[in-house]
């Protein structure tokens, strides 16, 4: 049984080194002020992800429509789509090609604290971050430079290849290995927690250090992220211990964007000068 075990992993590890193979290493941020320049490694191309996120964007956007939940309030709308219109243009500062996105912005009625940004610049602001949070233009700028900041570093497509990875190994090395259902639901949650939840912490800090540079450069006060994420925090009951979370602690993120905002307080006094 012991050879079998050695002869099955070793082919398991073979074939994972094989993806690993077809992966490919990019660099898909220029490291700016704040020194983003991680490398990742990619399984699924450019091309199919912004394709996917564009048809879910057009459903999601259709859907609110019958619903009578797109864009009904017009002063949100200008306002959202006057504050992306100046963070877009610094996005070269990261990505050459980010400005010639085919961007979209729309906003969605729901009492949800939530925005977000598709790859490709498919973005959508809810209507409850704008009330609930009685939110200011420096801290909406601070928003959607985070949620912007994730499409530059193409985190979704990052993930999503490291998932089509992983799931390939676990589903071969369960049918190899013979492991009941059981077993493969411990492997997928100890790869979830192991490796998944630490990478998605390290992709919410990312998303913090560039959306700070991106607001600051588009001439909106950095500084405005922690008062921000402190009102979103005063929004949310009890939050997980840090190694169980997709967000960095409340105080974690807020010693960082103290830090960083500082960092980027130049670029936003030349801004404002202009």
């Amino acid at each position: 049984m012991r050879r079998v075990w050695i002869s099955l992993s070793g082919l398991t590890a073979g074939i994972a080194l094989a993806l690993l193979a077809g992966c490919q290493t990019v660099r898909t941020t220029e490291p700016g002020v704040v020194g983003v320049d991680r490398q990742q490694r990619m399984l699924i191309s450019r091309e199919e992800m912004d394709r996917g996120s564009a048809e879910a964007y057009q459903k999601i956007i259709q859907d609110a429509q019958k619903k009578g939940a797109l864009n009904r309030n017009a002063a949100h709308v200008e306002r959202v789509r006057r504050i992306v219109a100046r963070l877009t243009p610094v996005t070269a500062a990261f990505r050459a090609d980010a400005p010639r996105w085919r961007w979209e912005v729309n906003v969605l009625t729901s009492d949800e604290i939530n925005a977000w940004c598709m790859a490709g610049g498919k973005v959508a602001v809810y209507t409850g971050l704008i009330d609930k949070l009685k939110i200011t233009d420096d801290e909406l700028a601070a928003v959607m430079g985070h949620e912007i900041a994730h499409a530059l570093r193409e985190h979704s497509r990052e993930q999503a290849s490291r998932e089509a990875g992983q799931n390939m190994i676990i589903s071969l090395g369960s049918a190899l290995l013979g492991a009941p259902e059981v077993g493969q639901q411990v492997a997928q949650l100890a790869t979830d927690v192991l490796f998944n939840r630490p990478h998605s912490r390290d992709d919410e800090t990312e998303a913090d250090r560039i959306g700070v540079e991106l607001a600051a450069r588009a001439g909106y006060d950095p500084r405005a992220a922690v008062s921000l994420w402190q009102k979103m925090g005063a929004q949310g009951g009890a939050t997980p211990p840090q190694w169980l979370s997709t967000h960095p602690s409340p105080q974690t993120r807020t010693r960082d964007l103290q830090d960083y905002a500082q960092r980027v307080l130049p670029l936003y006094q030349a801004a404002v000068k202009r």
